[in-house]
């Protein structure tokens, strides 16, 4: 078609297409190995593919209730009781989603209104701030420094204005594999502790904990548990990413809000999925092992690369690692990343796209859910790499 003179003012002049769509199709046009996007390249369960197909060989094929069907609700709210000894209503305080980041949106489509801050923690993950600005919000910033990517909690104590109206949280921690510890918790929870502030804790990593390491859920902390939406992931969970499914949990009131929403931009989530995973979840050890199947990932893989000249940032959760490459080049990570896939075949994210402004810390995303042929033929390009 000819061009037409634009009609609209664009509601995200800056923001153009992902850099994870962005570095899979660079790794597709060159054929390198890609360890950018989060995604495993192993399938998910036979055995939960097989309860998909059953449902919906079952006729469970039209539209789910909109708040996701029962039995699911009912699963997750026994697994969070179990696993942090609280108690979500499953018919009031449970909500399935079509995906963790469609749970970020419609959380902060029901609470922010024009003018309204919100503060996030960078790098972050790019879902947010979009989200923020496209209701009317204004995102405030706060910086973790790396290696460690430590919250300050007293800078975010001065930061909070009579405006500010939520923050998010994420952990495990994506882009960076830190997670937050109690202490951390307990510090947010008195920050905000006689204020209106809504919180979103971001947890779709929660079973991808490293080093006997325990996963501080908002849900344990009942000071933060009152007034945060908590996000989860199946896909993230059980190596599905392409079903797009995942859930948010809230006390009534909150949920109340969040369903207002959700109706209007998804309504329900894909229904034979959903009855196979409330079938699935029944089985714990389909989630309690996912810690140390990816520890033993996340090892097999720095092992490998431990004679490189790429240094290793701990990774104490998710299923992505850091790598320095402060030892090799002054080059900006962007253009190192791109050099990477066209000249050595193989493509990470660079860390700086996870900034809101311009920080370079010489650091790669590299995922490692991976099979083990596939982390040998990565880690055999990186020690090459002078």
């Amino acid at each position: 078609m000819p061009e037409y003179p634009s009609l609209i003012k664009s509601k995200l002049p800056k923001v153009g297409t992902t850099i994870f769509t962005v570095m899979s199709q660079l790794a597709n046009e060159n054929n390198a190995i890609n360890l950018s996007q989060g995604f495993p390249d192993f399938e998910s369960s036979p055995e939960l593919i097989g309860l998909v197909n059953e449902a919906m060989k079952n006729g469970h094929n039209q539209y789910a209730p909109m708040a996701g069907i029962l039995p699911l609700r009912e699963e997750i709210a026994k697994k969070t009781a179990n696993l942090y000894g609280i108690d979500y209503h499953p018919e009031s305080e449970i909500t399935i989603t079509a995906g963790g980041t469609q749970a970020i949106y419609t959380a902060i489509a029901a609470i922010i209104t024009e003018g309204d801050e919100v503060i996030i923690f960078t790098p972050a993950y790019d879902c947010y701030a979009p989200a923020i600005e496209l209701n009317g919000g204004k995102t405030v910033f706060v910086q973790m420094v790396a290696p460690e990517f430590k919250i300050n909690w007293n800078q975010v104590k001065k930061l909070i204005t009579q405006h500010t109206k939520m923050i998010i949280i994420n952990t495990p921690h994506n882009p960076t594999g830190t997670i937050l510890k109690e202490e951390d918790m307990l510090a947010l929870e008195k920050i905000i502790s006689n204020t209106d502030i809504v919180l979103i804790s971001d947890e779709v990593y929660e079973h991808i904990i490293f080093d006997e390491n325990q996963h501080q859920s908002v849900a344990k902390f009942p000071g933060l548990a009152e007034r945060s939406f908590i996000i989860s992931s199946f896909g993230k969970t059980f190596h599905n990413t392409g079903w797009k499914m995942g859930y948010c949990l809230a006390p009534k009131n909150l949920m109340v809000e969040f369903r207002k929403a959700h109706q209007f931009i998804v309504f329900s989530a894909n229904t034979p999925i959903q009855y196979a995973l409330a079938e699935y979840l029944k089985n714990e050890n389909n989630y309690l092992s996912l810690a140390s199947f990816y520890q033993h990932k996340r090892d097999y893989f720095v092992n490998l690369i431990k004679d490189s000249r790429f240094e290793v940032l701990p990774s104490s959760g998710t299923y992505f690692q850091l790598l320095s490459y402060s030892k090799i080049t002054n080059k900006s990570d962007k253009d190192f990343a791109i050099e990477l896939t066209k000249k050595h075949k193989i493509a990470s994210i660079p860390v700086s796209v996870f900034y809101h402004k311009n920080i370079d810390e010489k650091l790669l995303r590299f995922c490692f859910a991976k099979k083990e042929e596939t982390l040998e033929r990565a880690a055999e390009i990186l020690n090459k790499v002078v």
